[in-house]
């Protein structure tokens, strides 16, 4: 990759709220933005407030670090995930740690081999980490996942015992209610999308190739208890910033948008395509069947950029608003409406409704685009159900990442555990948790913050305070001790 900057601002400092600086560093290496070189353990953290017994697990987050300190690109960074041990009551450890991938030892790895090939094992792995099967994957949508142990050391790449032959994107989808994962790569080279089906207990059991207009960024898809619903949107591959080594992705007029309906088990040729306005959606908050007017009804609700990276990768021309696509199977058409006029990105529901109706969602906040910066100081909880919204904001210079619900063991809201607690009881949809990191710009450090779901506006239940800053990253999750062995 093309070095395309003066890295002359690695530590954090001021416009650490998400302000980009005027200076030569790149606002992705700057302030909080920053990446930190240490991997460390520290045990027995300090908590204020009392973090809730019935949390027993690991919450952790990936992002982009690169190790040399230099990236032409947010997205480019070396993964690192953050993880903090809870246990009776307890936060036990906080640990970092790189995922060691041939491209943290050897940054010049290049993608595509001598023959023509694409090294699939050279992955950043610096999107996401999720719990399926027992295993811990991180995941980066163009290479394969790289598995981790729940100490956070790497142990290599997860290939389905060797079924998995194209990428793996950094968002699949884990029904509650089958335990099967569902997910898809997409390439620069066709074939451009293949969908793949896991079952529970973590085997490979269907790869489809699906049949797309051209080599579109999918960096995210949409399930439901029947349904999967790829999203075939105008940012497309530039060959000519590939070779600079820049973001090879750029919006394209040309293109145009649509949704594609394929039953779970399908085939390319069941797909149904649903042309829609142009835009871009990063992250869907969730999708779910339901009996309409005329019939079938599939109800997707997305962060929905109007449009994206018209003036290059580094900038965007409009911010993530809270938008509603509702397909009519019967019509074949496409109802589309705004939810929300906030800016606001990285959707999330509890686990236990992905797919299904669900009644909450959770967003963080960003900031308008009329702002020179990208993340703003509160979390959002919206109520679907009546259209309204709160918010918990965290206080000046305190600026959150990502929030994930996360449920007591055995309790609504577990992906292990369906919809009702252990003796059977039906548990409310919010009934748990939201945890997210913290930056605080006043001390330089970071928090592990932990809200009650269901009274969010609230002051904390819990502040595990860190012994450093997470510079601000993409997405984790809340892994069960029920879910891996090595937290039991």
């Amino acid at each position: 990759m093309t070095d395309v900057l003066s890295n002359d601002s690695t530590s954090s400092g001021a416009d650490a709220d998400g302000v980009r600086p005027a200076k030569k560093t790149p606002w992705h290496l700057a302030g909080n933005f920053a990446p930190i070189f240490e991997e460390s353990h520290f045990d027995g953290l300090e908590v204020t407030g009392s973090i809730p017994p019935e949390l027993n697990g690991l919450y952790v987050r990936n992002g982009a670090n690169p190790k040399s300190g230099k990236s032409p690109h947010w997205f480019f960074g070396n993964g690192m995930l953050h993880g903090v041990r809870l246990h009776d009551g307890k936060a036990d450890w906080y640990r970092n740690r790189y995922v060691h991938t041939p491209l943290l030892d050897d940054p010049t790895t290049p993608m595509m081999r001598a023959n023509g090939t694409i090294d699939r094992e050279a992955s950043a792995a610096n999107t996401h980490v999720i719990c399926h099967a027992g295993r811990i994957l991180t995941l980066e949508e163009g290479h394969f996942p790289w598995e981790v142990g729940a100490d956070l050391e790497t142990v290599g790449a997860h290939t389905f015992d060797g079924k998995l032959n194209t990428a793996m994107t950094a968002h699949p989808k884990v029904c509650p209610e089958t335990g099967e994962m569902l997910f898809f790569g997409y390439g620069f080279l066709p074939p451009y999308v293949t969908y793949h089906r896991v079952n529970a207990a973590g085997e490979l059991v269907q790869s489809t190739e699906i049949s797309v207009k051209g080599p579109t960024m999918m960096h995210d898809f949409n399930a439901t208890r029947n349904h999967v619903i790829f999203m075939d949107l105008p940012i497309v591959f530039d060959l000519e910033m590939a070779m600079q080594g820049s973001m090879p992705y750029v919006w394209s007029d040309e293109y145009g948008a649509r949704l594609g309906v394929m039953p779970r088990n399908g085939s390319d040729a069941d797909v149904r395509w649903f042309d829609i306005e142009p835009g871009y959606v990063f992250h869907p908050m969730n999708a779910f069947e339901r009996h309409g007017r005329n019939g079938l009804e599939i109800v997707i609700d997305v962060g929905r950029f109007r449009t994206m990276w018209r003036k290059g990768s580094n900038e965007f021309d409009s911010y993530a608003m809270l938008h509603r696509w509702v397909i009519d199977m019967h019509a074949g058409v496409v109802r589309e409406e705004p939810l929300d006029d906030r800016p606001a990105e990285f959707a999330r529901v509890a686990d236990d409704v992905v797919g299904l109706p669900n009644r909450y969602g959770y967003m963080t906040a960003t900031r308008p685009p009329d702002r020179n910066a990208l993340f703003s100081n509160e979390l959002l909880k919206y109520d679907m159900t009546n259209g309204s919204c709160v918010a918990h904001p965290f206080g000046q210079g305190r600026i959150p990442g990502e929030g994930v619900f996360a449920a007591a063991e055995g309790s609504a809201g577990s992906a292990s555990a369906g919809s009702a607690s252990a003796n059977g009881a039906k548990r409310a949809e919010d009934d748990g948790w939201v945890m997210t990191y913290v930056y605080d710009q006043a001390t330089d450090r970071s928090d592990l913050v932990i809200l009650d779901a269901s009274d969010f506006s609230a002051a904390p239940v819990a502040t595990i305070k860190l012994p450093r800053r997470v510079p601000f990253g993409f997405h984790g999750s809340w892994v069960n001790a029920s879910q891996h062995v090595g937290l039991q």
